[in-house]
């Protein structure tokens, strides 16, 4: 039986993790992406790094490279790992090119991509996905992926053996709309992240950037209660638990959460790299949509909204916050 096609549309760090672990794995995989990050591969190839398995390089003539849409034309899957602000804009460019029968797989932060996909490709199936572990360019033309995790999507058996013989764990959900939830009260520390400066595991090492995340996360879980929404159970507690673990002194987090630091020591969030590069950030899609829900239901979430506007600010003029100010510029929002 061939193997099926991919194109990986959005072919940042992300969709080069999971395109290139296909490619590795004999896959033919088509990657579109921006003409400068093209270039790169096309000059360097494109190396696939975690802390515990030695690289892998693919070389330029590995790569199948685009910078339009056309390229999706043939694909048994398409994986489209674009920010959210772009869903919209690459389910139009998509619909013109999709061969019939092509699945298209979210792989994106936020809530509503599946939904945006699926209004503008009609007779197409599309399926959400998730992916739990930080992965991101650590120089031009390598990804590091800096924490283990298993990528989640509605059952498809085909995709699932695909990614499998990759070497990428995967699990199939029925319930991905409660994933998704449950990936955002996740996500929240991304901004926190990005604004500290530091490294996740040293950022996650300080209490108070930690208390940062545990306001932000009792703020989703009280707006999720008014919406009537129950998020999956992604880790070893349960999502209303995890603010007050959190907030444990440092000395016995570290001992009652361990696995949460199993995290490469350079790894840090998708959104400080996009500060880093002066790119536009996806808080709107993450603690802004806390408070998009929040305003929904007549409920507020004033940490979440500073933080929104914290990262906005950031993404004209660069400034990282020390914990205890950051906790502090939080609580008096509230």
């Amino acid at each position: 039986m061939p193997k099926p096609r991919f194109t990986v549309l959005g072919a940042g760090s992300i969709g080069c993790h999971l395109g290139g672990h296909l490619v590795a794995a004999g896959h033919d995989v088509a990657f579109i992406g921006r003409s400068a990050a093209m270039n790169v591969l096309r000059e360097r190839g494109l190396t696939l790094s975690t802390s515990v398995r030695p690289p892998v390089h693919l070389t330029p003539d590995q790569l199948t490279l685009a910078t339009g849409p056309e390229a999706a034309a043939g694909a048994d899957y398409v994986l489209v790992t674009v920010k959210t602000a772009g869903t919209e804009a690459a389910a139009k460019d998509l619909a013109a090119h999709l061969a019939p029968g092509a699945v298209v797989v979210s792989f994106q932060n936020g809530l509503h991509n599946p939904a945006t996909l699926r209004a503008a490709l009609h007779g197409h199936t599309v399926l959400a996905g998730m992916v739990p572990y930080n992965v991101v360019q650590s120089e031009p033309g390598t990804v590091h992926q800096g924490m283990p995790g298993r990528l989640m999507t509605e059952p498809n058996d085909m995709l699932s053996a695909a990614f499998r013989e990759a070497g990428l764990a995967i699990e199939a959900r029925t319930d991905m709309s409660q994933v998704q939830h449950a990936k955002l009260l996740m996500n929240l520390n991304n901004a926190i992240n990005a604004l500290s400066g530091l490294p996740l595991r040293d950022q996650l090492g300080q209490r108070a950037y930690r208390r940062c995340l545990a306001l932000c996360q009792r703020e989703a879980l009280a707006v999720y209660r008014a919406a009537g929404v129950t998020p999956a159970r992604l880790g070893p507690a349960a999502p209303g638990v995890t603010p007050y673990v959190l907030g444990l002194p440092d000395a016995l987090f570290r001992r009652v959460a361990a696995a949460s630091l199993r995290i490469d020591a350079h790894a840090r969030s998708s959104m400080w790299e996009d500060l880093q590069r002066g790119r536009p950030t996806e808080i709107d899609s993450l603690q802004g949509e806390i408070v998009a829900i929040a305003t929904a239901h007549e409920q507020s979430a004033p940490a979440n909204a500073r933080l929104v506007a914290l990262v906005h600010e950031a993404e004209s003029t660069p400034r990282t916050w020390p914990g205890p100010e950051l906790y502090a510029e939080l609580c008096a929002a509230r």
